[in-house]
């Protein structure tokens, strides 16, 4: 029996009452050098991946998952977010994804293409993608490029400068690299507070995702479920229970 339905008849709820189950990615290669536990190997996640499939649940970009949610459909959807825009989403992630015929949203940092992870004081550097990969990215189907912020810094400590920079600033920079409308953001460390997430809606953001928001939850501050290398089919399961039991109902994105 796919997941959903199991839950669905265990509460005795609809499965589009539950708050949408959105997982958070980053990075995907070597995890032999991890402090921050961002990385999962390629072989966890075509575990990963195959074990959705089982359950009959499918991944999607995060825009089509509250599409679909707005119109009363896609109970077997799950969002899958990659953050930070690292250069092994392409090299490695994106074919496990397209040999699943699952989508994805891949939030990028457009003042650091062609950088690197500056902002993790520890671990090893990680490549960034450039422009041109963030455009092979936003072509592929049922992939989406959102904005994770121009630089990756705590917008609840920046002014307001920063601020309309970060949020405003970056949406601008890349609805031009990929030529198409950005309907996401994603809260760097997944920090958000009443300010930040006013300001993600005044720039025309369709929705934001942050990790654990509170009483914040809703379409401009959608909680994730981060997901690693320790995470087997039994630990998914789990994460996958639990977060449709604890949190809260969410809107879906207008």
């Amino acid at each position: 029996m796919p997941v959903s339905a199991d839950i669905s008849r265990r509460t005795g709820t609809s499965s589009l009452d539950a708050p949408p189950w959105v997982a958070m990615y980053h990075s995907v290669g070597d995890c032999s050098d991890d402090p921050y536990r961002v990385t999962v190997s390629p072989e966890r996640l075509g575990l990963q991946l195959a074990w959705l499939r089982r359950r009959g649940l499918r991944g999607v970009c995060v825009r089509d998952l509250l599409a679909a949610r707005a119109r009363g459909q896609g109970p077997d959807l799950v969002g899958l977010t990659f953050d930070d825009g690292y250069a092994d989403f392409v090299e490695t992630a994106l074919p496990l994804l397209r040999r699943h015929g699952f989508g994805a949203t891949l939030f990028v940092l457009p003042g650091r293409f062609g950088g690197d992870n500056a902002w993790d004081p520890l671990g090893p550097r990680k490549p960034l993608l450039s422009k041109q990969g963030v455009r092979l990215a936003a072509a592929c189907e049922g992939m989406e490029v959102g904005s994770h912020g121009l630089t990756h810094v705590d917008l609840t400590k920046a002014d307001d400068t920063v601020l309309r920079s970060e949020i405003a600033g970056s949406r601008a920079v890349l609805s031009e690299v990929i030529g198409a409308h950005v309907d996401g953001f994603c809260y760097p460390y997944g920090t958000v507070d009443r300010r930040v997430v006013d300001a993600v809606r005044d720039a025309g953001y369709s929705y934001g995702c942050a990790i654990d928001p509170g009483p914040l939850t809703g379409p401009y501050a959608l909680p994730r479920v981060h997901i690693g290398e320790n995470d087997t089919p039994v630990r998914l399961f789990l994460k996958h229970r639990l977060h449709r039991l604890r949190r809260r109902p969410v809107e879906a994105a207008r």
